[in-house]
């Protein structure tokens, strides 16, 4: 009985053939996946290099292959800010036993470094690295929308309850006024009244920046808001030795904004643009350039300057509310910009170099 139901089973061969694991299409895979791949054997010699990996490192895979990580670390072609990365990942993999990495190129994209290695690996170190930059800019809208979701709660309890003083100190100190000019002190009265203005104008950037009020849309042509805030800065800009260029585009572009709310968005970049500007010192020939481009369904509006640029940890704090680089600012200006172009279904963006420049990109959508 058993030996007729052995009989009937099929055996491995039968119904299961061996299968031959091609190396050369595996590899084939290695070779274009998006991911950049490397892969040291244990005495520390390059055995395989992608395709990927070798664009991240900007040299040809024939000068890479069977070096060891000294002798990559001492290659003339490769750059000094490579260097610094790879010997900070293998001093936090070695020392530190760390298997995951994360770092910024000098194109400012974000990569994250696995490193592989242990029993399953024979001795071998296999690093895989991956862009993640649109993960990163997404992750930096959530965080940015929940601070001012939270900035949002905080001003409707405290906005109140700050203003309701000041406007009785402003009272009585108008009532007092005609005594303290009689004392020849009328300067203190002016000085105090304008001190508290500056209060409430701050209160009212606060309140604006965590819940702007909502659009009142008119469909407008966009060089024509464009022409607008040139003329309005022109004269500034002259004065702080700063031309504004305006690249007229070739077709008319409609979008459907909230002229006054948008207009102060752009107000807002150029002034930043020529302040910028002004940092680097006054024989410094300031140029800021507005130009239109479209972008599927949307109108680019880029706002571009020469001036001394922004580093990295400015650039990440860049639209938090109460941020700011100088010393009279509120740090909302950026931050209410944001919210304005977010509640008009567009985008803000910003590149930047510290002594390259800044260029701010305003997205909207196109009215046709």
């Amino acid at each position: 009985m058993i030996s007729e139901f052995q009989d009937t089973v099929p055996q491995p061969t039968d119904g299961f053939p061996p299968v031959h694991l091609d190396n050369n299409k595996y590899e084939n895979v290695l070779e274009h996946l998006d991911s950049g791949i490397m892969l040291f054997d244990s005495h520390g010699v390059l055995t395989f290099i992608n395709v990927q990996m070798a664009k991240l490192l900007e040299l040809p895979r024939s000068l890479l292959s069977g070096c060891t990580l000294m002798q990559m670390l001492h290659h003339p072609q490769m750059s000094r800010f490579k260097k610094k990365k790879i010997l900070r990942i293998y001093r936090e993999t070695i020392f530190h036993r760390k298997r995951y990495h994360e770092l910024i190129d000098e194109y400012g994209r974000h990569w994250l470094v696995t490193v592989t290695y242990g029993d399953q690996m024979d001795g071998d170190f296999l690093f895989s690295v991956k862009d993640v930059s649109d993960y990163k800019q997404i992750e930096q809208t959530a965080y940015q929308n929940d601070k001012l979701a939270m900035l949002g709660r905080i001003s409707a309890s405290i906005a109140h309850e700050i203003r309701n003083p000041l406007t009785a100190i402003r009272g009585f100190i108008q009532l007092l006024r005609p005594h303290l000019l009689q004392l020849g002190k009328d300067e203190y009265a002016r000085i105090i009244l304008t001190e508290i203005d500056r209060a409430n104008d701050i209160i009212y950037e606060f309140l604006n920046s965590s819940k702007p009020s909502a659009p009142q849309k008119t469909v407008m042509s966009v060089d024509s808001l464009l022409k607008e805030v040139v003329l309005l800065t022109e004269s500034e800009g002259l004065m702080k030795g700063c031309e504004i260029i305006l690249d007229e585009g070739d077709a008319p572009l409609n979008v459907s904004i909230d002229v006054k709310q948008i207009k102060q968005v752009i107000l807002n970049m150029v002034k930043n643009a020529m302040d910028a500007i002004e940092e680097v010192g006054e024989e410094h020939t300031g140029i800021i350039r507005i130009s239109t481009a479209t972008e599927n369904k949307f109108v680019q509006i880029s706002i571009e300057d020469n001036g001394h640029g922004m580093d990295h940890n400015t650039l990440v704090r860049l639209f938090d509310p109460f941020f700011t680089t100088k010393e009279s600012g509120t740090g909302l200006g950026l931050s209410v910009s944001y919210r304005i172009i977010k509640n008009h279904g567009g985008t803000i963006s910003v590149d930047s170099k510290k002594g390259e420049g800044t260029r701010f990109m305003i997205m909207l959508p196109l009215v046709y």
